[in-house]
């Protein structure tokens, strides 16, 4: 009786033991899949937005000298970064990093 317990709970183990590590495959596929996509429309939003630094030099560069107008769009571009910058940064109070050393009241 014994040997047939242990056989049944190494059964077991073993059937749940192959159904977590598909399940964990799915995961990895799917989470590996959507990664890939979020990598591809972050690089096609880059060429977008440099298309669109482009024809902004483009156009300010009919009315205005070629230098001015890359200026223009420069400036522009690092505002823009900046208020990305900004918009990233936690908003409430800083943190202080625990001092090294035991825990209080240890």
């Amino acid at each position: 009786m014994e040997r047939l317990d242990q056989r049944l709970t190494e059964e077991v183990s073993g059937a749940v033991r192959d159904a977590v590590r598909d399940e964990m495959r799915h995961v990895v596929e799917r989470r590996r899949r959507t990664a890939a996509l979020y990598a591809g429309s972050a690089t096609l939003a880059l060429y977008a937005g440099a298309a669109a630094a482009v024809a902004l030099g483009l156009a300010l560069g009919l009315a205005l000298p070629n230098w001015a107008a890359a200026l223009i769009v420069a400036a522009l571009l690092a505002v823009a970064a900046f208020a990305l910058r900004q918009a990233a940064r936690p908003k409430g109070p800083e943190i202080p990093p625990m001092p090294p050393g035991p825990p209080p009241g240890a």
